[in-house]
């Protein structure tokens, strides 16, 4: 898989597992089938800016990615959906809702915003974090929103109401990225601070 001009920054897997998406430093994203190698169709590229995060939505049949502040949303034939502007910040990390309608984002400016992808309508914008939005993950019901913070926490989100749910998992360093467990009953959570002292956490 060498046909990346540049650095890759980020890497998403398809939900069928065939494909892998990577968005490189150079502003180019490509698709890969995981069988061959193989990158399939051309690349797709709209800046020569750092593609930071890219994400496949749950049904498979789109992605978005983001530049600095802005989202893109593209049809696996590399089509362009739709264009947000993620606002004040730059975007850290994306993640879908469960039925596929709605992305949310996670910014250097402490937040996390919801968005109805169709659109690119801002629907909610959640404050809890004291710095950097570094990552995010969806709970396997679907329910709960999991962010990381540069200010030490891991928070979980209830996404009926958009509060949190209990208090921080507090860390001893900034959190860059947290993940859900991939067994059918969702227990586990796991989060990393990086560093001469990195750390994995798991909870559950």
């Amino acid at each position: 898989w060498e046909e990346n001009c540049d650095q890759v920054a980020c890497l998403d897997w398809s939900p069928n597992g065939v494909e892998v998406a990577s968005g490189s430093k150079d502003g180019t994203i490509r698709r890969w089938n995981t069988s061959t190698g193989r990158q399939i169709g051309p690349p797709i590229k709209k800046s020569d800016e750092w593609v930071t995060t890219i994400k496949y939505s749950p049904q498979g049949d789109k992605f978005a990615s983001s530049v600095i502040i802005d989202i893109s949303v593209w049809s696996k034939d590399g089509e362009l959906l739709v264009e947000i502007n993620g606002r004040d910040g730059a975007v850290t990390s994306l993640c879908w809702s469960k039925d596929g309608k709605y992305i949310f984002s996670a910014t250097l400016d402490h937040t996390i915003r919801k968005w109805e992808w169709i659109d690119g309508k801002e629907l909610v914008v959640i404050r809890g974090h004291t710095n950097f939005v570094t990552s995010l993950c969806l709970s396997s019901d679907g329910s709960h929103l999991i962010s990381a913070s540069y200010d030490y926490s891991v928070r979980i989100w209830d996404l009926e109401t958009n509060e949190q749910v209990g208090e921080p998992l507090w860390h001893d360093g900034h959190v860059e990225v947290v993940v859900m467990s991939n067994s059918s009953d969702g227990r586990y959570l796991a989060s990393a601070i990086p560093g001469p002292h990195a750390k994995i956490y798991v909870w559950s």
